[in-house]
């Protein structure tokens, strides 16, 4: 049983909220953020083959909706270390009872919470404040010819997103639209 994760399944198969526990005093706080030992037992699938850092200035700001295609799909472990985001995951997983579902959690700073994103999925989120910092762990490398992604604002979706979406990179805002006939991954 972890003792540094608090697992919260959520309405998708897979996907998981991690609750971190602090340790702390009146200096501030120690919270792992990864652990090899613990973290397999609540869906990471091995080891992890990159750590990324995001920085976002502005509230309002999307980035999305990102997954890779196998070979190289990709379980991700993101966490919000400054301020406060929309975190979002869309199931694209072929046959999956939830295909094309989706959850929305809020990841912060004060929360001290970590979502675990299976491969199959589409990842993206909105800055609910400024000066956003995100980390995200990968179970696999990133391959420029396996990226994928999927237009944030795309109807079908139907992702409510809390503040007017802006600041779209030019690749974020060139993903298609799903087409009719997506079947979805195989992963």
């Amino acid at each position: 049983m972890s003792t540094r994760f608090q697992p919260q399944p959520t309405a998708l198969a897979g996907l998981t909220l991690l609750t971190r526990a602090r340790f702390g005093d009146e200096r501030g706080f120690l919270s792992r953020l990864f652990c090899a030992e613990e973290l397999p037992a609540l869906g990471w699938p091995g080891p992890v083959m990159q750590v990324n850092e995001t920085a976002t200035r502005f509230a309002g700001t999307v980035r999305g909706m990102h997954f890779q295609h196998a070979p190289f799909a990709e379980c991700k472990l993101v966490t919000c270390v400054q301020g406060r985001i929309l975190d979002v995951a869309v199931d694209l997983r072929r046959g999956s009872p939830t295909f094309l579902q989706h959850v929305t959690v809020e990841l912060s700073e004060d929360n001290a919470c970590s979502l675990l994103i299976p491969a199959g999925f589409a990842h993206g989120f909105q800055a609910l404040s400024d000066n956003v910092r995100m980390i995200y762990m990968h179970s696999a490398p990133f391959r420029p010819e396996a990226e994928g992604g999927l237009h944030a604002q795309d109807p079908s979706l139907k992702i409510d997103w809390p503040q007017p979406v802006q600041k779209l990179s030019a690749r974020d805002q060139n993903h298609p639209l799903l087409a009719p006939d997506f079947e979805g991954l195989i992963v």
